[in-house]
């Protein structure tokens, strides 16, 4: 299991906070998925053989967050 840390801009309202998480936690490869509101931040533990960090960060920026670093 690998753990994925991804800064956000700031999030608009808390209903954020379930769109990602709702999303990354149905994912294939993902474990779970965690966004702090107040930290704008995403951490998701994932399993590498199934998916990617870019990966992940795709489905971050296609809900339509822009993701400002990742690591």
């Amino acid at each position: 299991m690998h753990t994925a840390v991804f800064e956000l801009e700031p999030l608009t309202s808390p209903s954020c906070i379930n769109n990602i998480e709702n999303t990354l936690n149905t994912t294939k490869g993902i474990f779970s998925a965690y966004v702090s509101f107040s930290s704008k931040r995403v951490e998701a533990q994932y399993d590498g053989k199934l998916i990617q960090v870019k990966q992940i960060e795709e489905l971050i920026k296609d809900l339509g967050y822009p993701v400002v670093h990742s690591k």
